[in-house]
């Protein structure tokens, strides 16, 4: 697949390297029949209103009715976003997705209620109604988590108008969504013998990997000039995600956006900012990281457009998916049979969408459907590819595994663990590849793209975390989020980031454009400190065997059963201290010495 040059068409996609969606609705008339079922659900919750603290019974009624509401909208959502995203521009699976959102948005004011109601109940009477209904007492840490939002929470009028604008405030995520998935399209790229290469979402970062210098500075040319000419909407739509942030937090009566985010994860704001902080106070490291890629590459100036390159020259190979499987399976070993028995699942039963194809929503992600997890790849055969599908399996094996051990009010677990099983899992395969070699170049390839990892992940997304912070402090100031101002913001930041050793250019001033997390509400700083636990676990399941097994496991099957800074520290690793964070680049430092050395 990924010697064709032309982008194929959904229909010309192998059957097996398709996700299965008949196994959330087995036709769209499956879907229809079960949104108007669903919708009644939906519509008769509001008979509740005034109602909770009626007895034990008629709570329990009305919450174990909610829960399968919840489980059902999200269902009809996840089977129409996914078929929406194997071709963004089919209109049908549009509207698909529309009508889903809307049910969201009609379940949210049909529940808008609840909140408050639930609040009135006095402790003396919940301990009564445990008593009076058995079923009621798996609620009783939902309620003490309730508690701790009573001071922002509203009326049960203010409470339904901010539910009913739900659907307006996912406009500016919608919008960026279409606009760079379905409607952004680029001219072609050139590489070095003069050959045009389709340039698309998908094929940019790949076009950066390769060791063609001509070709990475055409396809960063013309995918930034292309979208400069855009640049005045794309400023629009952050600008109107930052000021519905501002609104909704000042609505609930948050100090901020960033303190109303991390709440909803029952994460201290400070863990964040001791993010930012611990990695600018080691800036040093990724500016020798930078002065040790220019002199490997050989250049006399370094761009944004080498950033991605390998460093060791010749040493990449070609990794078809197949391979890509077995390898991420043998390296998944020390996880245990039970984990790897789903693995197996995922690569037998058609849980992946492999490869892209015209229309389809560029990047990766895991879809966590009860069914069982689908995941979405534009896979591209090379060693990068194959880090893709071990961390989405990563997503796919934490949610398969709250799924299965948790009730329905606690199994989704919060986005602040989401990326640590994920990064845990490329963490062990990295660790498998290096023991398997020893050739000194094969080696230093793949130390390239461990030290990738870290600049990627950790020194990378807390840039972005930064940026983030500089926009809602912007807002918060009445300040216009213009093009202009953004460029000028994130150039700066590139620019101390990377240090002296780099070209800073007005092209990557444009970087915060395509990327779709900052539309995801203080989302991408958990990558970093996700990463950060993910390499303690790994090394300490690598280390101790079996007892760390079974904690990580259970950290897997927590669901939200627990707030996550103590699953994470029941499965060794305390995110409240700046210790994670250092260990982690502390240990990039000693890669770079290793890469220094088998450089000389």
């Amino acid at each position: 697949m990924a010697d064709l040059k032309k982008i194929p068409q959904r229909g010309e996609i192998p059957v097996e390297y398709t996700w299965n969606t008949a196994d959330i609705f087995s036709s769209d008339q499956a879907w229809e029949a079960e949104f108007r079922q669903t919708q009644e659900l939906v519509q008769s919750l509001s008979a509740y209103q005034g109602r909770l603290a009626e007895s034990a019974q008629t709570l329990y009624g009305y919450l174990t009715l909610c829960d399968q509401a919840v489980e059902r909208t999200a269902r009809l959502h996840q089977y129409a976003s996914l078929r929406q995203d194997e071709d963004t521009r089919a209109a049908q699976y549009q509207t698909l997705a529309g009508r889903a959102v809307s049910l969201w948005v009609e379940l949210n004011s049909a529940t808008a209620f609840d909140t408050p109601e639930l609040l009135k109940i006095t402790p003396e009477t919940l301990e009564e109604f445990y008593a009076g209904e058995p079923g009621l007492e798996l609620y009783r840490r939902f309620f003490a988590v309730l508690q701790d939002k009573k001071e922002h929470t509203l009326s049960d009028g203010e409470e339904k108008l901010l539910a009913a604008a739900g659907e307006m405030a996912q406009a500016p995520d919608d919008i960026f969504s279409k606009f760079s998935n379905a409607d952004l399209t680029f001219p072609d790229a050139e590489d070095g013998q003069g050959n045009r290469l389709p340039l698309s979402n998908a094929s940019f970062v790949p076009y950066e990997m390769s060791e063609d210098r001509a070709l990475r500075r055409s396809a960063y040319e013309t995918y930034y000039d292309t979208l400069g000419q855009f640049q005045n909407t794309a400023a629009a739509l952050l600008d109107a995600e930052a000021k519905k942030r501002r609104f909704f937090s000042s609505a609930r009566r948050y100090a901020s956006p960033l303190d109303a985010a991390t709440a909803s994860n029952r994460v201290p704001p400070a863990v964040y900012r001791n993010l930012v902080d611990t990695v600018n106070a080691n800036l040093d490291k990724l500016h020798r990281y930078v002065r040790l890629r220019k002199k490997l590459l050989g250049v006399d100036e370094l761009h944004m457009y080498d950033i991605y390159a390998p460093m060791v020259s010749g040493a990449s190979k070609t990794i078809p998916f197949e391979e890509a499987k077995a390898t991420v399976y043998d390296a998944l070993a020390p996880m245990g049979e039970e984990y790897r028995a789903v693995i197996r699942e995922a690569f037998e039963n058609r849980w992946i969408d492999v490869y892209e194809n015209v229309g389809k929503r560029s990047g990766g992600y895991m879809c966590g459907a009860l069914a069982h997890p689908f995941i979405l790849l534009n896979y591209k055969d090379d060693l990068d590819g194959m880090f893709t599908l071990a961390h989405e399996l990563g997503h796919a094996m934490h949610t398969y595994f709250s799924n299965r051990a948790q009730p329905p009010v606690y199994r989704d677990y919060v986005i602040f663990v989401a990326e640590v099983a994920s990064t845990c899992n490329e963490a062990l395969l990295m660790e498998h590849l290096l023991a398997k070699t020893a050739d000194k170049t094969e080696r230093a390839w793949l130390l390239n793209h461990f030290l990738e990892q870290f600049r990627g992940t950790l020194y990378r997304q807390t840039m972005f975390a930064e940026f983030e912070l500089r926009m809602g402090e912007l807002n918060a100031q009445g300040t216009p989020l213009t093009a202009e101002l953004l460029c000028a913001e994130y150039k700066a930041l590139n620019a101390k980031y990377f240090g002296p050793d780099m070209e800073t250019d007005g092209r990557i001033a444009l970087e915060w454009a395509r990327i779709p997390h900052f539309y995801y509400n203080y989302y991408v700083y958990q990558y970093a400190t996700g990463y950060s636990a993910a390499i303690a676990l790994s090394r300490r399941i690598l280390r101790e065997g079996a007892p760390a097994v079974k904690d990580m496991l259970g950290f897997l099957s927590g669901g939200s059963s627990r707030d996550p800074i103590d699953l994470l520290r029941d499965a060794g690793v305390d995110m409240t201290s700046p210790r994670p964070i250092q260990d982690a680049l502390d240990l990039f430092s000693s890669l770079l010495d290793e890469m220094e050395a088998i450089a000389r």
